[in-house]
């Protein structure tokens, strides 16, 4: 684990609102550029008690993206562990509010955001108009491994529209053992296994609500990680959300990726 990582999870935890919001008005993570392997690996992924990885059924409602210049991401949701928060996506989704929105902020390594009419990660509102927000429910059973979908918070940790896919980096054992001493954070054996083969954020874990995985087209997110962009993280050419539609899910396979661009094996064992 990298000096710099360490300095990003502390920062994460002593800064309320983290970096995710606009709260933390000081940059507080330091990433570096990660290289993408050239050739598709597969690894198997089992988690009983960790859902993320779970297919959708055909005919499931999921959510997908369009992102101009890139193409579809598609969305499971968790209704059974999140149920407003999922409620929120979809209707804010189903109202056309997410159309022609910008990713306002790309942080390689770790997310890529979105959801915010202003542009500038100061605005937002819930499905029901309301600029105060809702609750958290964090489920035990979601994590923040890569292509994780969440919802960002300011310092009221209140949802709203604006939320982040987790692009993440490569977790090892020394990651998580420095993790451990830097930060107090121990993880299940489960857990830790899950993010060493899917990479992730595990230090997000517990603080924001993670409702949806992202099953395919998460290909697309690493490439928007990589883009140029300016000091407030902004990209310097707008990364646009053309269109977000609630459909069925019709059973294409899916595509699921690490943090280092490599194809997973998904196992239902």
């Amino acid at each position: 684990m990298r000096k710099q990582d360490l300095r990003r999870a502390s920062a994460v935890l002593l800064c309320g609102a983290m970096l995710l919001s606009t709260g933390c008005k000081q940059k507080t993570v330091t990433l570096e550029s990660t290289d993408y392997t050239d050739q598709v690996t597969e690894q198997s992924v089992s988690a009983s008690d960790i859902v993320n990885f779970t297919l959708p059924q055909k005919g499931e409602e999921i959510v997908v993206l369009t992102i101009k210049d890139y193409g579809d991401v598609k969305i499971k949701l968790f209704p059974e562990e999140t149920p407003k928060g999922v409620e929120n996506f979809k209707k804010l989704v189903e109202s056309g509010f997410y159309d022609e929105l910008i990713f306002h902020r790309v942080v390689d390594s770790f997310v890529i955001q979105g959801g915010d009419p202003k542009g500038n990660g100061t605005g937002g509102v819930d499905a029901w108009g309301s600029d105060t927000g809702f609750a958290q429910t964090i489920s035990g059973h979601l994590c923040h491994v890569t292509g994780a979908v969440a919802y960002a918070i300011g310092q009221d940790k209140m949802n709203k529209s604006q939320f982040y896919i987790v692009t993440g980096e490569e977790v090892t054992p020394d990651y998580l053992q420095q993790l451990r001493d830097a930060a107090g954070i121990t993880l299940s054996p489960e857990l830790s296994q899950l993010y060493q083969t899917a990479g992730g954020a595990p230090f997000l874990d517990g603080g924001y609500e993670v409702f949806g995985q992202v099953f395919d087209g998460l290909e697309h997110c690493l490439a928007i990680q990589k883009v140029a962009v300016d000091a407030n993280s902004k990209p310097k050419t707008p990364v646009v959300i053309e269109k977000a539609v609630v459909t069925e899910y019709d059973g294409a396979v899916p595509h699921w990726y690490n943090a280092a661009g490599e194809e997973l094996n998904i196992s239902s064992d």
